[in-house]
């Protein structure tokens, strides 16, 4: 290993512990004493706040700091983790106390004239998707923060103009096309839901212990929830429109290709609007619906869309 790959990751190795002995790095390294020595004397040049105590049973220690020690990147992975944070612009919101400006700064900050040129070119070739929306979520860093604690929380949710009170315990964040999602448990049914995260308008976290881990609730979310009313449905579509379904799908649809493609999945009685409406975005590519009933619901919704623009 070269000096710099050990140095490296010496950082990453120390950076979790308190205290250290020199046998430590020889041990881990294969190092010599006289290295190992030399090693933690780069380390220090470079920034780690490294102290020794001596006597008998003497040993290093690291002092306690917020601010990361200096870890290095090759330039490959300073491009990847500037345009990663650049998909961070389509938020209004993010779960993190940060500016992205500020991030700028920093990247132009640690990088030479040419590599910040470099940087420049790249952004006008390399073009991300990204879907900005207007919407705020004030709460997104309390939303992880209960996560983090396994806490459940009482908020409460605006839609449609009204305002309803949920008991839940949150275990994930998600964002989908530039929106902030968060699910969880709503304590008192103990059903799945999500919830926009910019629709809530206030939270309070609960200090009484939640009555499920984040790993339970993780584990018992992939069992996708189907209630013993729900409609089973198979709808075929030609090849071309496989890529609407690759861009978007949900976890209750499979689809299984061969000359055509065909999706099949369940529906939960209430969820008839939006099964038909994401059935429409497949407009003229659909071959077949069943059953007949998702059928005449995906023709009504496109009689009243008709009706709608004839009098416009």
């Amino acid at each position: 290993m070269k000096k710099s790959e050990r140095l490296n990751d010496m950082i990453r190795y120390l950076n979790g512990r308190e205290y250290f002995n020199l046998s430590d790095l020889m041990d881990r390294y294969h190092i010599s004493k006289s290295t190992a020595l030399r090693d933690i004397s780069s380390l220090e040049q470079l920034g780690m706040p490294i102290f020794s105590e001596h006597g008998r049973h003497g040993r290093y220690g690291l002092l306690k700091n917020r601010l990361l020690s200096p870890i290095i990147f090759t330039m490959d992975e300073v491009y990847a983790l500037y345009f990663a944070m650049l998909t961070l612009e389509a938020y209004q919101s993010t779960p993190f106390h940060l500016s992205v400006n500020q991030l700028h700064e920093k990247f132009k900050n640690c990088l030479s004239p040419k590599q910040i040129e470099q940087i420049h070119n790249m952004r006008k070739i390399l073009q991300f998707e990204m879907y900005p929306h207007s919407h705020v979520s004030r709460f997104l860093d309390r939303i992880m923060h209960s996560i983090l604690h396994e806490s459940s929380c009482k908020i409460q949710y605006l839609k449609n103009k009204q305002t309803t009170s949920y008991d839940v315990q949150f275990f994930k964040i998600s964002a989908r096309f530039g929106q902030w999602y968060a699910s969880g448990i709503e304590l008192h049914t103990q059903q799945f839901r999500v919830f926009r995260c910019d629709r809530v308008t206030s939270i309070e976290e609960v200090e009484a212990k939640s009555p499920c881990s984040i790993d339970e609730l993780l584990q018992r979310s992939l069992e996708i929830y189907q209630s013993k009313d729900s409609i089973g449905f198979e709808v075929e579509i030609l090849e071309q429109a496989k890529d609407i379904f690759h861009k978007e799908h949900y976890p209750s649809m499979t689809m299984e290709s061969g000359d055509t493609a065909i999706i099949s999945g369940f529906y939960n009685p209430g969820e008839e609007d939006f099964i038909a409406d994401y059935l429409m975005r497949y407009g003229c590519s659909v071959v077949s619906v069943k059953p007949e009933s998702l059928k005449r619901l995906i023709q009504n919704r496109a009689e009243r869309l008709l009706h709608h623009y004839q009098k416009l």
